[in-house]
């Protein structure tokens, strides 16, 4: 009998996630269970017409064309609708005006970027004006012509100067950052380790690194180390998503890393993120199964929560860090639910939630 109940209460809760359109039930302290507004800001498609909004990062301090509160996006795909093809990144302010921010030639980059520009979700911009995105790219939105890809570096006026690659970048999927005076610290999921080879089967050599960077005044930020904390993560080739694996991470006032394990439908979590220099294989399991639904984009509430947005149903998910579930909410307004939903980001003040929607090509703010 317990079992038939716990089935029971499992199908319930999958028929309100697939039904209900607001807020499916929140817990009293909830970052997103007051936010009723939601709204579409701008479109993000730049003058290129490149599409597939994925990274998202807010610009905190003015600095050259940064405006503080801003909104940087960058683009999957060109205008051919072809994966792994976007080189542009746009920016958008609380208003909704949207301009462009780079326009990335591979021709023209100034470093070693193994396959050229493919902008992912691996998109952040530091207090000091830096801007990194990820580059994963393809010649014809295949993963059969993926390759590794770099971190591109970009000064406050969107030109750039560097390129970080090698042999622990390997197709930069998603990333979050730390910064502390002269210094600052990466944290970037890699998704091409192996998976090309193995198409279309899985393999489980995704992982997340921690890259340290030297930061001074007039000059571009160098690489001091890099190491491996997570390893061991499912990925795959996916005809509709290019690959999948682990991608958003954000980290906790704790010091640990959360991670949005795509394949195993989880968020894992890794200890002494900052400090560790050894991997901790998959990370222990917070969460995991319903109502994750293909957990991707994943930031950090001011209250200390986790925030997911599911690639499988277009819902945004809060979790507390002890693993217990807070509140669903249905934030795709396109009506296509799967595969809209990517990158997100806190708003400058903290009190609302910017989105990416691959449906419509547009940002979306929920406060």
């Amino acid at each position: 009998m317990k079992y038939l109940i716990g089935r029971i209460s499992v199908m319930l809760l999958a028929l309100l996630l697939a039904l209900t359109p607001a807020t499916v039930f929140a817990s009293s302290g909830s970052f997103l269970g007051p936010l009723s507004k939601n709204s579409i800001l701008s479109s993000t498609v730049p003058a290129n017409g490149d599409i597939n909004p994925y990274g998202m990062a807010v610009v905190q301090h003015t600095s050259g064309a940064l405006v503080k509160g801003d909104i940087l996006i960058s683009n999957f795909n060109a205008s051919s609708n072809l994966q792994g093809t976007g080189t542009t990144i746009v920016k958008v302010s609380p208003g909704g005006s949207l301009k462009l921010f780079a326009k990335l030639d591979a021709a023209k980059l100034p470093g070693t970027c193994p396959g050229g520009v493919g902008l992912t979700t691996a998109l952040v911009v530091l207090q000091s004006g830096w801007v990194i995105v990820g580059s994963l790219p393809t010649t014809d939105g295949t993963s059969a012509t993926a390759q590794a890809g770099c971190l591109i570096v970009l000064d406050n006026m969107g030109k750039a100067v560097e390129t970080i690659s090698g042999p622990m970048i390997n197709g930069p999927w998603d990333m979050t950052a730390v910064e502390k005076n002269d210094s600052a610290v990466l944290f970037v999921t890699n998704v091409l380790n192996g998976t090309v080879a193995a198409s279309p089967h899985r393999v489980n050599q995704g992982n997340v690194v921690r890259i340290t960077l030297s930061l001074k005044e007039k000059h571009a930020p160098r690489v001091k180390s890099m190491t491996v904390i997570a390893s061991g993560l499912g990925e795959k080739t996916d005809p509709a998503a290019l690959v999948i694996g682990p991608t958003g991470v954000g980290l906790g006032d704790n010091g640990t890393l959360y991670i949005a394990d795509t394949l195993e439908n989880r968020v894992a979590a890794v200890p002494n993120a900052l400090s560790r220099d050894t991997s901790a294989g998959t990370g222990k399991t917070i969460f995991s199964g319903m109502p994750l639904n293909s957990p991707l984009g994943l930031i950090i509430a001011p209250t200390g929560d986790i925030l997911v947005v599911n690639g499988g149903d277009g819902n945004l998910v809060e979790l507390s860090r002890g693993g217990k579930l807070v509140t669903v909410k249905k934030v795709d307004r396109t009506g296509a639910g799967a595969g809209t939903l990517f990158g997100l980001a806190l708003s400058r003040d903290e009190k609302g939630v910017y989105y990416v929607n691959d449906g419509d090509n547009t940002i979306n703010f929920l406060h």
